[in-house]
């Protein structure tokens, strides 16, 4: 009677141990915003999968696509000939939306105790992670920019674990994977199946907690280090985060945020090597600056508390350099006006030289060009962006348009128009003046050479018709004197007779 006891008590302990883990598990969600079609415009949740690369703080715009087979991702896309890469360089990048699939268990005796269905979804839990890294691993070989795997069950999200085994592909996984609920994933799948044009934006920065307006983190950890690559990668990331995490968490060391050095005292820092460098080139003696760069590196470090003005003007002297022409050149850095040297040293900026320029992405339309004097909009949907950069006109309330969505990049007019498409494009002219002279004239002599040969046909027919009314008026004589003839015959035999 004490073994089913004992049996019955492990078996209700165990129910609680899973209800318990259940009930503490916190599923990490971020936003997915669809932004067409209209029908399915909106903001949804989605959860986060625990392998890839979120990025946190930061969106990503992209097309969703539904592929025609391998839907599951089970297999290399290549073997199906399917690639997710933006047809146009610097295109908006493409989703991948993937089925869940089916899951088959492989039972333990605990799995076959705990059989009622609020422990199933704990149970699959280690099953589904190796199939989702595999659907992640083979849609990044793809070219997909990121993974929308569509729950195949009406059902709370859950996360999409590493797994404990095949784990391959685990850190080679560079691209963020998503669960989404099965209701949102049917409408999904039924757009993309249309054809229709389905955007999506992926929203992770609400996904960093910040309920009094700091920025936080949550850390999840245990001390087991005989758990895999799970404990090695927890280690490695203490070790390469623990310094950052002191100095955020340790206390201001003066308790006085007027204490230190700040951005002014490198800038006044920065001017004086400036100046070091004009006056060694004006006296004839470039290599110095090199000397002064690395003595005042060696002799005025910040951890000292000897950035000071008074440590360079000491490193200046003992080079020989003149220091009343370098502190003319430096001037009065507490002086209300423009500094000569670090005003030029802005102008830089804004050349060549001395700035790097990119590009923007705007409302997911990627602008490509040089960054600094040329951006233009580039792929799907850049005719939304001051029209593509293209000609347009609205006449009689329609708007005709040279540029076309279908085109990455460039202008051309529509039919029945010409010019460059970027300026202008107007609409074909029947003809210049010389041409519809000529035109006239070919029209002209067209119609004297079709008039006199009718006027040809006319006279021969006429004469055709002449000649048979002729014929038929004689053909009407001809028969007479022939039997006029005949009976003068007869009658002269008769007088014979």
């Amino acid at each position: 009677m004490r073994g089913p006891a004992w049996r019955a008590l492990l078996l209700v302990v165990a129910l609680a141990v899973v209800d318990l883990a259940t009930a503490r598990f916190v599923v990490e969600k971020n936003s997915l915003q669809v932004t067409s079609p209209d029908e399915l415009k909106g903001k949804y949740e989605c959860a986060i999968g625990n392998f890839g690369v979120p990025q946190y703080g930061g969106t990503l715009h992209g097309w969703v696509q539904y592929p025609k087979s391998n839907r599951k991702a089970c297999q290399s896309f290549d073997q199906f000939d399917i690639s997710f890469k933006p047809k146009a360089a610097g295109g908006r990048p493409n989703f991948v939306l993937l089925d869940r699939g089916d899951s088959v268990f492989r039972k333990t005796p605990l799995q076959e105790l705990l059989t009622y269905p609020r422990s199933k979804s704990l149970l699959c839990y280690a099953y589904y992670a190796t199939v989702f890294t595999t659907k992640a691993w083979n849609a990044q070989n793809a070219g997909a920019a990121a993974v929308l795997v569509v729950d195949d069950k009406d059902e709370p999200l859950i996360t999409m674990d590493n797994p404990e085994e095949g784990k391959e592909h685990l850190e080679n996984i560079t691209i963020p994977s998503v669960l989404i609920k099965k209701e949102l994933g049917d409408k999904l799948k039924k757009s993309a199946e249309n054809a229709d044009m389905l955007s999506v934006l992926l929203d992770w920065r609400e996904s960093l907690p910040h309920p009094d307006e700091r920025v936080e983190y949550e850390f999840w950890t245990n001390s087991n280090d005989e758990c895999g690559s799970k404990c090695d990668m927890q280690m490695d990331f203490v070790r390469s985060f623990r310094g950052t995490a002191q100095v955020l968490e340790k206390k201001d060391p003066e308790q006085d945020f007027s204490e230190g050095y700040d951005g002014k005292d490198v800038v006044v820092q920065n001017l004086h090597q400036i100046c070091v460098f004009k006056i060694a080139n004006e006296t004839g003696k470039p290599w110095l600056w090199w000397d002064y760069v690395h003595d005042f590196a060696l002799r005025c470090p910040m951890k000292d508390k000897k950035y000071t003005p008074e440590c360079a003007h000491d490193v200046i002297k003992s080079l020989g350099l003149d220091l009343e022409m370098i502190n003319k050149c430096v001037g009065d850095p507490d002086a209300n006006e423009d500094n000569e040297i670090l005003k030029a040293e802005q102008d830089a900026q804004d050349t060549f030289r001395g700035r790097v320029c990119e590009c923007p992405i705007v409302k997911g339309v990627k602008f490509v060009g040089d960054g600094y004097t040329n951006c233009e909009a580039s792929g799907i949907g850049r005719c939304e962006i001051n029209n593509g950069g293209c000609w347009k006109e609205t006449k009689h309330g329609k708007t005709i348009s040279a540029c076309l969505n279908e085109q990455s990049e460039g202008c051309k007019c529509p039919a029945g128009f010409r010019g460059d498409g970027v300026k202008s494009c107007e609409g074909k002219k029947a003809s210049t003046a010389p041409v519809g002279w000529s035109f006239l004239w070919v029209i002209f002599f067209g119609l004297l050479f079709a008039g006199v040969g009718a006027y040809a046909v006319y006279k021969y027919r006429l004469r055709s018709y002449m000649d048979s009314e002729i014929r038929a008026i004689m053909a009407q004589y001809m028969p007479l004197d022939n039997q006029e003839g005949a009976n003068q015959h007869h009658v002269a035999h008769a007088e014979d007779i």
